[in-house]
């Protein structure tokens, strides 16, 4: 895709969440739930509030996915997402898949890009959808079709939002690495770096793909600091 093309793709992001999402999206695949839940939104009632024991840290970040999840409409199902405190370092887990009809959810570690954090001080510093910036982006991404490539069984993200509309064209996908395992955090206090890409220990991926299947939006944010 050519320069002008992708900008103009970008631009179009901003008012993307009234169509129809143009992927599949069908019901995940190790989940019993139907179709359904991909139907029409349910008229608002009110914010959603977050889960019991849910970080005071990351409630900006819990408001700006409900919105997101509110502005992308049908685009993606409204049972379950995941959320990215990237507020919070690596060492700590900041990736939270949201069970929004159990209101419950469970904290998972994750990379960030190596362009968002040039020192690698195990905390991001800056978003940033520049192909070839290996940084991570910030905004509400859909699951998309999984394949099998060079980090192995894998899965695209494409991007909703004019912050992360490039997704597809740079390849940030759901993967697992080995700078994202348990024994790196161990011996170093803090995860390695992708190359932009939400990056996950085997068994977290694994957890990832079970909980939200295709067609399930994921938030990446950071709260405004003071």
């Amino acid at each position: 895709m050519n320069l002008h093309r992708r900008d103009f793709l970008c631009g179009l992001a901003a008012i993307a969440g009234a169509s129809a999402f143009p992927g599949r999206a069908a019901a995940p695949r190790s989940l019993a739930s139907s179709a359904s839940a991909l139907a029409e939104p349910p008229a608002a009632s009110g914010p959603i509030a977050a889960p019991p024991g849910w970080p005071d840290r990351a409630r900006a970040v819990w408001a700006n996915a409900m919105a997101a999840l509110e502005r992308h409409g049908p685009r993606a199902a409204r049972d379950r997402l995941a959320i990215a405190d990237f507020g919070a370092p690596s060492a700590q887990p900041r990736l939270y898949l949201v069970d929004l009809e159990a209101g419950k959810f469970q904290a998972l570690h994750v990379t960030h890009g190596s362009g968002s954090d040039p020192g690698h001080t195990g905390l991001l510093q800056s978003f940033s959808d520049r192909p070839g910036s290996n940084a991570t982006s910030q905004g509400a991404f859909v699951t998309r079709d999984y394949y099998t490539g060079r980090h192995g069984h894998s899965q695209r993200l494409e991007g909703l939002d004019p912050t992360n509309c490039n997704a597809l064209d740079r390849a940030i996908v759901l993967h697992s690495a080995w700078y994202a395992e348990p024994d790196v955090l161990a011996r170093t206090g803090k995860l390695g770096r992708s190359q932009g890409c939400l990056a996950f220990s085997g068994q977290d991926l694994a957890r990832v793909f079970g909980f939200l299947g295709e067609g399930r939006l994921i938030y990446s944010g950071k709260a405004p600091t003071a």
